[in-house]
């Protein structure tokens, strides 16, 4: 029978295969790079509420969406093709955009919503994933109508895997629209996979599907040995093509 483990700041993740039958894995530790890289390597997450220790994730199934089997709404393939005709123009009203407002888009998704109370993206967890960020491995896209950020999401990049964090809209469809983005600049750099880690219907009904924690981890193994995009900061277009102004990390 499998044993929650508790961690200091030294002490290795056990292996998935401990995890208990919620995916419950470890508890302890402080969220470092260090920490980080290594459990996202391993497939594994951190998940808690303010004041409690650090929980660490590897749930069996894993809600995993194949960036080919992404399916868009009819509503949201219509506004994705009048975007475009429009994307072009330094004057289009709706721009994609990628990595100019990081700290703007994890704030945003750690806001209320009304279907939970309180959030998991503590100021903690906000200073580890922007830390994180600064050093190459944490992205955002975002969705800016008329100046305006209204809608983006965050994830984690390493190898040829993204691992999908959280997203927030304050206008239709704008989350969407910035994963329609993602989806198609993953598959332009031959990322196959973005993790979801839970299971939603949201999510289900844009394509993602629930696989086996071993079958997950043996798509992350091969990922991991391919390098990762060149992901940069400028803004994005639907065929995957992203304007950089030049800053661009590994």
């Amino acid at each position: 029978m499998n044993t929650l483990a508790w961690l200091d700041d030294e002490s290795p993740l056990p292996s998935p295969d401990n995890a208990l039958p919620d995916g419950l894995l470890a508890a302890g530790g402080r969220l470092s790079i260090k920490r980080l890289t290594e459990a996202y390597s391993m497939g594994v997450f951190p998940w808690f509420n303010e004041g409690d220790p650090v929980l660490w994730w590897s749930p069996n199934p894993r809600m995993v969406l194949t960036c080919a089997e992404f399916k868009p709404s009819h509503s949201l393939q219509k506004k994705l093709r009048q975007l475009a005709r429009r994307e072009q123009y330094a004057g289009a009203r709706i721009q994609i955009k990628m990595d100019t407002a990081f700290d703007e888009v994890i704030k945003a998704c750690a806001g209320p919503r009304t279907t939970q109370h309180g959030t998991w993206i503590t100021p903690a967890v906000q200073a580890a994933y922007c830390a994180w960020h600064a050093a190459g491995h944490v992205h955002s896209v975002e969705t800016w109508v008329d100046g305006q950020l209204m809608g983006g999401l965050y994830g984690v990049s390493l190898g040829r895997f993204f691992f999908g964090e959280s997203m927030f809209s304050h206008a239709t469809d704008a989350s969407k629209l910035a994963l329609a983005y993602l989806v198609g600049f993953l598959i332009k750099n031959q990322v196959q996979h973005i993790d979801c880690q839970q299971q939603t219907s949201h999510l289900a009904s844009m394509g993602a599907h629930p696989i086996s924690r071993d079958c997950f981890l043996n798509y992350l193994e091969q990922a991991l040995q391919q390098p990762a995009p060149l992901w940069g900061k400028g803004q994005l277009f639907q065929s995957g093509v992203l304007a950089s102004d030049g800053s661009k990390t590994p």
